[in-house]
């Protein structure tokens, strides 16, 4: 490949395009309207206008995307992550205009995006999974009541083509059930196109392990170990850390087995996560979903291991099928990422857009890594993810990232619009958090002291 697109925007278009420029491989860059000027726009060597700002209207038209590959002579797509990453709709039309895919086939895509049949693939595989309802689509909602008492409160109810934490909502006692079902199942159809929800059993005290996968398509895959997402809001992730900590070899070798299992069942083919909950009481493990794409996180998986998996994508999307791309190095210590956001934690953690009137970031500082699409000046609008930036620092132990990722926190100057950056660095200076491993309530858990300045 001589040439790719990059059918994203922001911080991982940016990543994506400085391994491009590594390798040799020009990039088109596709922008919206509002977009223009955008930090991915001016990393690429060439830029395609496709649209107005509102993502289905650009970022999401399927047509619109290809066409520019095609018209620039881009000889393949890359989809970072999010958007149309995990839709084998457009994977498939991708194929179908003569350009390759940077990513799993197609297939792959449709049974992994439906986590009814994830979990079907998962048991054949022999993977463990919670117990759940089967999926339901409006019309009479006795079965699925019925199977929420059998399995017991609390639950998730879950929407079956949901990710990243989207279109998930807990309830804890059966008369809230009814109301909760109806909510979920109608934000689905919004946002997903399908309204198909399930129950699913809640564990609560968990921890979210998820482990990095890459396969070759031809039924070899490994697994480079793993990462623990436990810090969360809105069951959206916020500070990650690899590899995760206090997991003993059996269980750790188990849940990477059980990856390697399923990725191997499906054929699995580029980069992508297999996720877990974790009972913190047991230790038992359960499939949670599979990433069929490159992770927000991935960066703290390459600091560790000295890899880079978008560059093992690109190979491989370029034919190369060697066992250099399954080679799996031993960590040489600790990273942990936090993701700074355009909102406000005193709010729910709601987005808010605005102006980055001051914006500087940490230089020369060893051992960290900051990928981002924005600088100073740069507007976070309300159409897009508000992320600002990935914030990632590696140690040789957990302390010492710990330490490090705080000095780079503490380092950063923004200015103009709310953000999480104190939230953070109140975060990784909790004593919990410092003591380690955390369950995936330790903010709402924590909330006033995260939240609020003890001044």
């Amino acid at each position: 490949m001589k040439k790719i697109l990059i059918a994203n925007r922001g911080e991982i278009a940016c990543r994506i395009a400085r391994t491009c420029r590594q390798m040799g491989i020009q990039t088109v860059a596709v922008h919206s309207d509002v977009d223009a000027h955008a930090l991915h726009v001016k990393n690429a060597d060439q830029s395609v206008a496709i649209g107005p700002a509102p993502a289905a209207s650009s970022y999401l038209d399927k047509t619109a995307l290809i066409n520019a590959a095609l018209s620039t002579g881009a000889e393949a797509i890359h989809p970072g992550y999010g958007f149309l990453s995990e839709s084998g709709d457009f994977a498939q039309a991708v194929e179908a205009a003569g350009l390759i895919w940077i990513g799993p086939p197609p297939q792959t895509l449709r049974d992994m995006g439906d986590k009814n049949q994830a979990r079907h693939l998962a048991t054949a595989a022999g993977v463990p999974v919670l117990p759940a309802s089967a999926p339901w689509d409006g019309g009479d909602m006795q079965p699925l009541l019925q199977a929420a008492n059998e399995i017991g409160f609390p639950l998730l109810v879950k929407a079956a083509g949901g990710g990243g934490g989207i279109g998930m909502r807990r309830v804890d006692t059966p008369d809230k059930l009814e109301a909760t079902v109806s909510a979920t199942h109608s934000q689905a159809a919004r946002s997903f196109g399908s309204g198909k929800v399930y129950v699913e059993k809640f564990i609560q005290r968990s921890r979210h392990i998820e482990v990095q996968v890459f396969g070759t398509g031809d039924g070899r895959a490994v697994a480079l170990w793993d990462r623990d997402c436990s810090v969360q809001r809105r069951f959206q992730k916020v500070i990650e850390e690899a590899p995760a900590a206090d997991i003993s070899p059996e269980h750790r070798k188990a849940m990477s087995d059980a990856a390697v299992t399923l990725a191997k069942a499906t054929s699995y083919r580029s980069a992508g996560t297999v996720e877990f909950i974790v009972d913190a009481d047991t230790g038992n493990f359960f499939f949670l979903e599979m990433n069929t794409r490159i992770q927000v996180e991935h960066g703290i998986t390459e600091m560790i291991l000295g890899v880079d998996l978008v560059e093992r994508q690109l190979k491989l999307a370029n034919g190369e099928i060697s066992d250099n791309l399954l080679s799996v190095p031993e960590p040489r210590g600790v990273a942990i990422e936090a993701r700074i956001y355009a909102e406000n934690p005193a709010k729910g953690f709601l987005p808010q857009p605005g102006t980055l009137n001051v914006f500087v970031l940490p230089e020369g500082m060893e051992n960290v890594r900051i990928d981002t699409g924005v600088t100073q000046g740069d507007s976070v609008t309300p159409f897009y993810d508000p992320m600002i930036a990935k914030v990632m620092a590696f140690g040789s132990d957990r302390n010492a990232a710990i330490d490090r990722l705080h000095d780079a926190l503490a380092a950063i100057r923004l200015d103009g619009l709310a953000s999480n950056l104190p939230f953070l660095i109140r975060s990784v200076l909790h004593p919990v958090y410092r003591a380690g491993p955390v369950c995936t309530d330790f903010i709402t858990t924590y909330q006033n002291e995260l939240v609020n300045d003890p001044d």
